[in-house]
């Protein structure tokens, strides 16, 4: 017959062993503090300080004045004056900026006219969020008399740019390789040494003279072609289902995914080295996914974050890799542009591995 007392006996032995089971314990209470933080804080919709740079053609006191004037709306942050509008396009297409403000020469012209806009912003159309908060600064009424304000058509004209029929796929896809391989390849690695140590074949290993180093790269070499092989089915899809247009180089893509997988491959390591279970292993994947995948800029507008929320983003190199990937497929910018994204990915690297080498010989020597 059923019985409570064998029941509760079950549940007790049930609750021993989340005693026992640290990390099950501390995502009981982490993820849902996890959450709302990032929920709370980091994420936020209303997008604001824009990077933005601007080229003065006009170089009067009213173009001046309506530089200070979108600065003072919060929606841009100008960060840079351009010296041509090639320099603005090529700050574009580097990424630096979100945000070019283009004020012509006969400005003043413009602006007594009152038939056309005063100047215009070049945006990066990529990213649909940031498309919309910069279309918002064309019906303010910056540096124009309010009087004057109902006969004003614009302030502003908008041209958006690498994305002219502003589709959201062409904005996503290309970010969703980064995604993927973020929880493919460490999941992948985490659980493959974790797997050895179960099924006690990694002590056999350590009995070889197969040094640490040599036991870690030998692991992640073979996930390296793995996460190849997915960059290249997500990448052909999003070109035949959904006309995701490649302005880039293809071997500029393929060296940077290269960077990117073995960055991500050595947090995979490094949680092998904590995790005791492959259980284990996948709650400890999912904990770091998660912020990278709503910290990164993938879901929502990296501009709209706090400055803490930013920073720590940074460590990221799901962050970076967004920025790359996005500026060669979608912006045509060469690798040697994104420089500045690529070393990051290479600390990540050199650091994650040298804890996981040392945190291996210390557990298993």
């Amino acid at each position: 017959m059923f019985s409570l007392a064998r029941v509760f006996a079950i549940a007790h032995k049930e609750v021993l062993h989340l005693r026992r089971d640290r990390l099950t314990g501390g995502m009981i209470a982490g993820i849902p503090i996890i959450m709302t933080l990032l929920f709370g804080y980091a994420i936020n919709q209303d997008v604001r300080h824009l990077r933005a740079a601007f080229l003065d053609l006009a170089n009067t006191s009213g173009s001046r004045a309506l530089v200070m004037d979108a600065q003072a709306t919060q929606v841009v942050d100008i960060v840079a004056r351009a010296k041509s509008d090639a320099d603005m396009l090529a700050m574009l297409r580097r990424g630096d900026i979100s945000v070019g403000i283009f004020i012509p020469p006969d400005f003043e012209r413009r602006l007594a006219d009152k038939t056309e806009p005063v100047a215009q912003l070049m945006v990066d159309g990529g990213d649909p969020i940031v498309l919309s908060a910069a279309r918002g600064l064309m019906d303010l009424r910056i540096g124009i008399d309010k009087r004057d304000a109902a006969q004003q058509v614009h302030t502003f004209a908008l041209r958006a740019f690498y994305n002219p029929e502003r589709r959201s796929v062409v904005f996503i896809v290309p970010g969703l390789t980064g995604v993927i391989l973020t929880l493919t390849m460490v999941l992948f690695t985490a659980i493959a040494i974790v797997r050895e140590r179960e099924r006690g074949n990694l002590e056999l290993l350590i009995t070889t003279p197969v040094q640490s180093l040599e036991l870690m790269v030998g692991k992640i070499l073979p996930y390296i072609l793995i996460g190849y092989i997915q960059v290249s089915i997500i990448l052909a899809l999003g070109v035949w289902l959904f006309n995701v247009p490649v302005k880039g180089s293809l071997w500029d893509f393929y060296l940077a995914v290269g960077f990117f997988v073995t960055s991500t491959l050595t947090l995979g390591l490094m949680i092998s080295t904590f995790a005791a279970s492959q259980f284990q292993a996948f709650q400890m994947t999912f904990m770091t996914f998660l912020p990278q995948l709503l910290l990164s800029g993938y879901m929502f507008p990296f501009e709209g974050m706090p400055k803490a929320a930013q920073w720590i983003a940074e460590v990221f190199p799901l962050t970076h890799f967004l920025r790359i990937v996005r500026g060669i497929i979608l912006r045509g910018a060469e690798l040697g542009e994104m420089w500045h994204h690529m070393w990051p990915l290479a600390v990540f690297f050199a650091v994650m591995m040298s804890l996981a080498v040392l945190r291996f010989r210390k557990r298993l020597d």
